[in-house]
């Protein structure tokens, strides 16, 4: 049976080349990067090296880049260092409905503790209205966190504009750009961004490692206390593997960059062009230009995700469902339910994403398993029998 892989937005598996470069860091220049003497001041230049790399993608310099155990520690560490060291400024914060857990449940937590948070609608393809954000800014606003690219339906945000109308009201820009990195040019300055969250392992890193950008000047109030690592703002003894690992995937994603993205694109198409040719009742969810290249999100009437992925599964095909139900919840994803999907449709949603080692002939083969498991699913819906039964 054929073995494909399309949930490259879950994570993305290790490059050989990554592998190679963390490979002695574990038994050769071991040393902790704190310690005075050779074997942890060798740790040390490894660990200054792979920050300036990692600053090189962004356009910033080394003092701007610190790194964090992956994207979720530095989106708690963005909101919640910025509002904490900004008390003085207001107790405001804006995002959108459609962001990542890892935000949505930080500002959660923060208002349960007397911060007051506006959630963003965002329209029909994701995309939040410019208009309603400059309506929502307040003289007490601190911070605003848009993500870059949404991780279920691979809307971009227009972030550029986003950040001026930030800046022009005095506030701070904060972005998720953990699906956007690798995918897109991302400079730091060109784009306006005072926060940006990265992580390896959406790049072909190891998992456990990733970055927060913090522009010069940002006030922030440390997450993680104890040692002085990280120029005292991020306390712990760094993984010095994880990091070199990252700043090497980094490195690659950003030398590769337009490559990369045409190949992504190119296959993405081709998967759409033969789901919408080849299946009825079938809605592409998301915009249909500004999005992450190698995204494909779908959902089929008349079906159920769970059963949808488990039968794809079987044929050897993996993906990902906008459904919660198997994480044990009955509700569909937040982001489908905020672009205005029913939850009956929401229900029958399906995320392929693609990556590096994706190939047309995993393209068109899992085209041909979705035309096979979709038809044999809706042949057991009750619904669906109903409407084939009116069309005759």
């Amino acid at each position: 049976m054929r073995k494909v892989y399309l949930d490259y937005s879950a994570t993305t598996p290790v490059k050989e080349e990554v592998i190679n470069e963390m490979l002695p860091y574990f038994t050769e220049t071991f040393g902790n990067a704190s310690s005075i003497h050779g074997f942890g001041q060798a740790a040390k230049s490894a660990l200054e090296q792979a920050r300036s790399t990692v600053a090189k993608t962004l356009n910033t310099t080394p003092d701007t880049v610190y790194f964090t155990a992956g994207g979720s520690e530095s989106d708690n560490w963005a909101i919640k260092g910025v509002m904490l060291a900004n008390k003085s400024k207001g107790n405001h914060i804006i995002t959108s409905k459609i962001e990542h857990h890892a935000i949505l449940h930080t500002c959660e937590a923060l208002e349960k503790e007397g911060y007051e948070v506006t959630y963003l609608d965002v329209d029909d393809q994701g995309r939040i209205r410019l208009e309603e954000l400059e309506a929502a800014i307040r003289p007490t606003t601190v911070i605003v966190s848009i993500m870059f690219i949404n991780n279920e339906i691979g809307t971009m945000q227009p972030i550029k504009a986003i950040s001026d109308i930030v800046h022009k009201h005095g506030a701070i820009f904060h972005s998720d750009a953990v699906q956007a990195y690798g995918n897109v040019d991302l400079d730091v300055n060109a784009l306006g961004i005072d926060l940006l969250s990265l992580s390896s392992h959406k790049i072909y890193g190891p998992k456990g490692v990733g970055a927060l950008y913090i522009k010069k000047g940002i006030r922030i109030q440390n997450l993680i206390e104890g040692g002085a690592q990280e120029k005292k703002r991020r306390a712990g003894t760094e993984n010095i593997p994880g990091i070199m690992g990252f700043a090497k995937a980094a490195e690659i994603a950003h030398e590769t960059l337009e490559q990369h993205v045409l190949k992504l694109t190119v296959l993405r198409d081709r998967l759409l062009k033969g789901i919408l040719e080849n299946i009825d009742y079938v809605k592409h969810n998301g915009h249909p230009t500004q999005r992450h290249p190698g995204n494909v999100n779908v959902a089929f009437e008349f079906i159920e995700g769970e059963s949808l992925l488990l039968s794809l599964n079987a044929k050897g095909i993996a993906g990902s469902s906008g459904s919660a139900c198997t994480s044990g919840s009955l509700d569909p994803s937040h982001v489908l339910l905020a672009i205005g999907l029913p939850h009956e449709i929401a229900h029958g949603s399906l995320r392929l994403t693609i990556g590096d080692f994706t190939t047309e002939e995993d393209v068109d083969y899992t085209i041909e398993a979705l035309k096979e498991v979709v038809q044999k699913l809706r042949m057991m819906s009750p619904l669906y029998d109903r409407i084939q039964g009116g069309k005759q």
